[in-house]
């Protein structure tokens, strides 16, 4: 076997451990030894190497790579600072076992007096103009009752909060002092350039430690339904982020700021390669939103929506499974007014195609109030187009009351394919929490564990009110319906007074 030199042998096992990407070798769409290559010494196609392994380097769309990944952290750390916050809490003595005992009151004093605890937490934050504007997680300052913000030269400031906005995740802080000089804000970045693969670098404080800076790329984007914030529209990284970088920043190759680190996804609480941040593009408006105004105004179109499988399209005869699907229209909501209704499926919002719930809530959201959007839907498999004039996100969407109901054992039902169901009376309606708002329907009383409308969804307290988009009446209607049903059965069904469609297949 033949043996390779040092250099060379250093490379191959380099290449092999780290995955790198062959920028290092001279440019050949065939590679050196593709056709047309010759294999004499004589003819062969030299090897260059760069100064530095060529994972250091980002690369360029024209000719070989120049800027160093070190000079992109360079240009980005000074724009980074670490925030320490204090939370005070006052704890009563009287609901405290160790301060409320009378043989420690004896010997410290205090008797019922309430108690101060401090807390304290550090994150990080990202300078957004000379004036000394941070970007920053609601997390990071929530509460605080004293914030200090030390920069790349190791100066330190006090702050305040200009606003923060807890659906999602964002704050925004202003730096407070006679000395806020020589700051360097980021560059903004678009995050709706960015493509799975991109290299990205992650930089903040983690656990304290002091600025670091750690790479990785984009691992998706537009990630939802996380269970963060109320609004999610994260970019997804392998770029280690772990406690302490949350409000820090995500770079691109050309250091500007693409998203701000928010939190990790992880069973340790460590980092395990899945990093989330918020997309500047996102977080860009509500920052100007904060700072203009104190607080954010989103569009609200008033409507329930869910997302479309293969079991609904085909239920629902659409040609296809993207877009969002209309369950409920609210009474009186701009949706209403504006010409919506249930069953519609929205497939474009201003020209951009939606494929989640996620995306459609968003898109609203940032439209703002009393903003006109024009929307591309499928109305019975047909498209039509409707333009409707956004409200104003109200401050509570309050649901109807009630927790999750529970079957009775005396329900006294009628049970069909798992489903035990009850009619709509007052004593149903009382014990399952239904709203006034729902005149008609069958009321699902239990759910066979293991069946197939258990696996499809259903609850108990669910009021089935049409089955393949006939009403239901009565129990009778229902099984007369159902029983008709061949395959796949389309329900609507009201849950805590919001209607949503499920398909149970026979």
């Amino acid at each position: 076997m033949k043996k390779f030199g040092p250099p060379l042998a250093f490379a191959v096992a380099l290449t092999a451990a780290l995955g790198v990407w062959p920028v290092g070798c001279a440019h050949n769409s065939q590679g050196p030894m593709g056709p047309g290559a010759e294999s004499a010494k004589g003819n062969s196609v030299p090897v260059s190497f760069l100064p530095a392994p060529a994972f250091a380097y980002a690369a360029t769309k024209n000719g070989p790579p120049t800027v160093s990944i070190a000079d992109v952290a360079g240009e980005a750390l000074p724009s980074v600072v670490n925030v320490a916050s204090t939370k005070v809490e006052h704890v009563d003595a009287r609901h405290n076992p160790v301060l409320g005992d009378p043989f420690f009151q004896h010997f410290f004093g205090g008797g019922n007096v309430p108690r101060e605890r401090r807390e304290h937490g550090l994150g990080s934050g990202v300078i957004i103009n000379k004036k000394g504007i941070i970007l920053t997680n609601n997390h990071v300052v929530s509460g605080a009752s004293e914030i200090k913000v030390t920069t790349h030269d190791r100066r330190e400031f006090d702050a305040k909060v200009i606003g923060t906005d807890p659906k999602s995740d964002v704050a925004v802080i202003q730096l407070e002092g006679d000395n806020i000089k020589g700051l360097k804000p980021i560059q903004m970045g678009d995050s709706s350039r960015l493509r799975l693969g991109d290299v990205v670098l992650a930089i903040g404080n983690p656990f304290g430690v002091g600025q670091t800076v750690t790479m990785g790329i984009v691992s998706a984007k537009g990630r939802a339904n996380v269970g963060i914030a109320d609004y999610e529209d994260f970019i997804q990284t392998d770029a280690a982020i772990n406690p302490g970088n949350s409000g820090g920043a995500l770079v691109d190759m050309e250091g500007k700021l693409i998203g701000i680190n928010t939190a990790i996804l992880s069973r340790s609480g460590g980092y395990q390669g899945i990093g989330f941040a918020i997309p500047t593009n996102m977080a860009k408006p509500i920052m100007e939103s904060l700072i203009k105004t104190g607080k954010v105004v989103r569009g609200w179109l008033g409507v329930s929506i869910q997302n479309v499988d293969q079991n609904l399209a085909d239920a629902m005869k659409l040609p296809t499974t993207t877009g969002v699907l209309i369950s409920d229209v609210g009474p009186g909501s701009p949706a209403a007014k504006g010409g919506l209704e249930r069953g519609d499926v929205v497939v474009k919002l201003d020209g951009k195609k939606l494929d989640s719930t996620g995306m459609l809530r968003n898109l609203v959201a940032a439209a703002g109030a009393h903003k006109k959007v024009h929307l591309d839907i499928l109305r019975n498999g047909k498209p039509i187009t409707l333009d409707v004039m956004l409200g104003e996100m109200p401050a509570r969407l309050a649901g109807p009351p009630g927790s999750t109901p529970q079957p009775a054992a005396n329900a006294n039902p009628s049970k069909l394919d798992g489903l035990t169901l009850e009619s709509l009376g007052a004593r149903a309606r009382q014990r399952f929490h239904v709203p006034d708002s729902v005149k008609q329907g069958v009321v699902v009383a239990d759910v066979a564990r293991g069946s197939t409308a258990a696996e499809q969804g259903l609850r108990p307290g669910d009021v089935v009110l049409q089955v393949n988009r006939k009403p239901v009446a009565n129990i009778g209607t229902f099984k007369q319906l159902y029983q008709k049903a061949k395959g796949r059965v389309l329900l609507l069904v009201s849950r805590r007074g919001h209607t949503l469609y499920l398909v149970v297949n026979r």
